[in-house]
């Protein structure tokens, strides 16, 4: 008998907790799961959580069709700086790249400035002779000999992973392939990166320092997954185990040990996705996602049912909102904004006496106060309780029962004795500190896209999304608030809604006026051939979409906007239309256009993508008394007020209630004030409509005003 595959779990491994969903639409079912996260083994976390959701829906492992999941592995090695030992073969002359970097100082303000990090030091680079022109002619051929000599050098020296960075190789990968190909036949077992596999693109640190990059956690990256691979094996699993790339796509497992780079945003991209879903479903075109985990709080805007993305990203800064005091790569990341603002984020005063939360997270060993596994420092989450956001007796549907005790009398002694004040006081400064962060971190990240978050509704998920919501939304003066059914596991639902697919860039500098548009119609169709061998398997090759842009700027500017451009092939009648589309995006950004000014192109870029899976999220509400009893809930601006609680699954489609209310659900709590009248929608989202006593939602307009110059 033929085992039918119709399961499909997405995994989401957090700071504090691994969250689950299985779905599977030939049976109706639709469940999700939380663990608490194994940082020493993630994997025991995914297989324990795997195992039950099996368990509670009556599913086995030869029944799973595919998993997805998302990892922080990669960010936290770079942070950590807990990768592998790299070496680096440059060209002559240009091992110093990683230290000169820009040759800019992050603060110029700081004397004492600690320099941006390096991934290689300096006695584990070597260099050799052959040099590829800026055009991508040769000069002088690839010394060989001098190559592998090199290789050897560094081998000798225990090195477990080699990257390989000439000059303008992404003009021309010539050099590089060779000595890739000569080392690998050398040395078999050595894993290696060429800079223009991994980013084929202008600008010679950031294209070296993504290689080392790559190079650095490859080894780790490799142990993780095989091991996952062979964990589930265990279980019985034969299905698909695809990986979440930064970009919100998926890939397979070798594409992910090859390229592991560009995972570094794999996890938070899976929120992002969940949300792009839901915009799609409920037709909101202008969505301010906000995901709060245990360990950190995602800002990240959605328009057009898609989330805003790009091609560069600052990983490991020395400091948060510094930039250049990083790792700077070139892959393709969810444009989001990330702070340390978790349900696990540690409260103390600082060297002043000031209440500070945050970067420190007690994450899930030893855990917040209330949680009663060994954390003694408040955190979050231990402030929200006190608060009364949270059931003491029912935090994770009544898994875990939080210390309420506990966590007065330390809030009080750690905190309020610091303070001069209450325990009740100092969580309610807790609140206002971490919602205050997020707020400003929103503001600034729309800010800089010329975007008013008056425009947007907010949607919050999240473990404590939903918690800090309405706080949030008050701050940013966002009318509209929805929260999703499942909110507190909606990133591992964002897995099974996201769409296989593959981001590819070619490095080709020219003048729109000058460019040679044959040249552009065969770097597409090689990045379109390429796009088309990875995605086999994932699906029906003729259901690929396609979609062109160009790095694009002004002559003379030292930085580019993305375009979006016609899919061609191209030739010199579209470049007026490749003009407008810059002047479009530019006015966009900027609010002008510069004329009389040439425009130049830098890199090209395919997005390539296969449909995504379709998942219903309408709910059945269950047949159980919707109100629970009430209690005394803290609320911003209106201080302690006796509170309706609801239960979310018992809540049909329709029902209107007006706040304060608390609504919740296993995974989070839902909670608005006196001021919101929130309504169930056909999804079971719960949508509150917060009242302002001015009118402070603006009209959802595009773009301002163009003024050319």
């Amino acid at each position: 008998m033929i085992m039918v595959r119709t399961a499909r779990i997405g995994v989401d491994i957090g700071g504090t907790f691994t969250d689950f969903v299985l779905h599977d639409e030939a049976r109706g079912i639709m469940r999700t799961g939380k663990r608490l996260t194994t940082p020493d083994n993630p994997g025991r976390a995914i297989v324990e959580g795997i195992v039950r959701l099996l368990d509670e829906t009556g599913t086995t492992a030869g029944q799973i069709h595919s998993i997805v999941h998302g990892t922080t592995l990669i960010t936290n090695t770079v942070l950590e700086r807990t990768g592998a030992k790299v070496g680096l073969i440059a060209t002559e002359g240009f091992i110093d790249t990683l230290e000169m970097g820009r040759e800019t100082r992050y603060d110029v303000d700081d004397l004492f400035q600690r320099p941006a990090p390096v991934i290689v030091p300096r006695d584990l680079r070597r260099s050799v002779a052959g040099r590829i022109l800026a055009n991508g002619d040769q000069h002088s051929p690839l010394d060989e000999a001098g190559l592998l000599a090199a290789a050897g050098d560094l081998v000798d020296a225990g090195i477990e992973a080699l990257a390989i960075a000439f000059m303008n190789a992404y003009r021309n990968p010539a050099h590089e392939q060779r000595a890739g190909a000569l080392v690998k036949a050398r040395f078999p077992d050595l894993l290696v990166t060429l800079s223009s596999a991994v980013a084929p693109e202008l600008r010679e640190y950031e294209r070296t320092n993504t290689a080392c990059v790559n190079a650095y956690v490859q080894p780790r990256v490799h142990y993780y997954l095989d091991r996952l691979v062979d964990d589930l094996a265990a279980l019985g699993f034969a299905g698909d185990l695809s990986i979440m790339l930064s970009s919100g796509g998926l890939t397979t497992i070798e594409e992910a040990k090859a390229f592991p780079v560009r995972l570094i945003e794999s996890g938070p991209a899976a929120g992002a996705m969940a949300a792009a879903f839901i915009a799609r479903q409920i037709g909101e075109d202008h969505l301010i996602s906000f995901d709060m985990g245990g360990t950190t709080a995602k800002m990240c805007l959605i328009e057009n049912a898609q989330p805003h993305v790009k091609h560069d990203f600052e990983a490991g800064r020395l400091h948060r909102f510094k930039s250049g005091s990083g790792l700077p790569l070139k892959v393709t990341v969810v444009d989001m904004i990330e702070i340390s603002g978790g349900g696990g984020s540690i409260a103390a005063t600082d060297a002043l006496g000031l209440l500070k939360v945050g970067p420190r997270s007690a994450s899930s060993v030893p855990g917040p106060i209330a949680y009663g596994r060994g954390g003694t420092e408040p955190t979050v989450t231990d402030a929200d309780l006190l608060l009364g956001c949270l059931d003491p007796d029912y935090f994770l549907g009544g898994e875990m029962a939080l210390d309420l005790d506990g966590v007065r009398a330390a809030l009080g002694a750690r905190l309020g004795t610091a303070l001069g004040i209450d325990g009740a006081a100092a969580a309610g400064g807790v609140r206002t500190i971490v919602n205050e962060s997020m707020a400003a971190a929103t503001r600034m990240h729309l800010a800089e896209k010329g975007k008013d978050p008056r425009a947007y509704a907010m949607l919050a998920f999240g473990g404590a999304g939903p918690v800090h919501a309405y706080g949030l939304a008050k701050l940013l003066k966002v009318g509209r608030l929805i929260v999703p059914m499942g909110a507190g596991v909606i990133s591992a639902f964002g897995f099974l809604v996201a769409a296989p697919s593959h981001d590819s860039a070619r490095g080709y500098f020219a003048r729109l006026d000058r460019i040679d548009w044959d040249q552009v119609n065969t770097l597409f169709a090689g990045m379109e051939a390429d796009a088309r061998a990875r995605l086999a398997g994932a699906g029906d090759a003729d259901a690929i979409r396609y979609v062109w842009t160009a790095d694009m700027r002004y002559h003379g500017q030292g930085f580019e906007i993305g375009v979006p451009i016609p899919r061609g092939p191209l030739g010199a009648a579209d470049a007026d239309a490749v003009r407008a589309a810059f002047d479009r995006s530019y006015a966009q950004l900027f609010g002008r256009t510069v004329g009389n000014v040439p425009v130049e192109a830098v890199n090209w870029r395919l997005h390539a993508s296969l449909p995504a899976q379709q998942i219903s999220l309408a709910h059945a509400p269950v047949d159980a008394p919707a109100e629970r009893p009430s209690r005394s809930v803290d609320f911003p601006g209106f201080g302690r007020v006796e509170t309706r609680v609801f239960d979310r699954y018992a809540l049909a489609p329709g029902t209107v209630i007006q706040g304060p209310a608390i609504f919740e659900e296993r995974e989070s709590s839902f909670n608005v004030g006196p001021d919101a009248t929130v309504t169930v929608d056909p999804f079971g989202n719960l949508v509150a409509e917060i009242a302002y006593p001015e009118a402070a939602p603006i009209a959802r307009a595009d773009a301002g005003a163009v003024h050319a110059l």
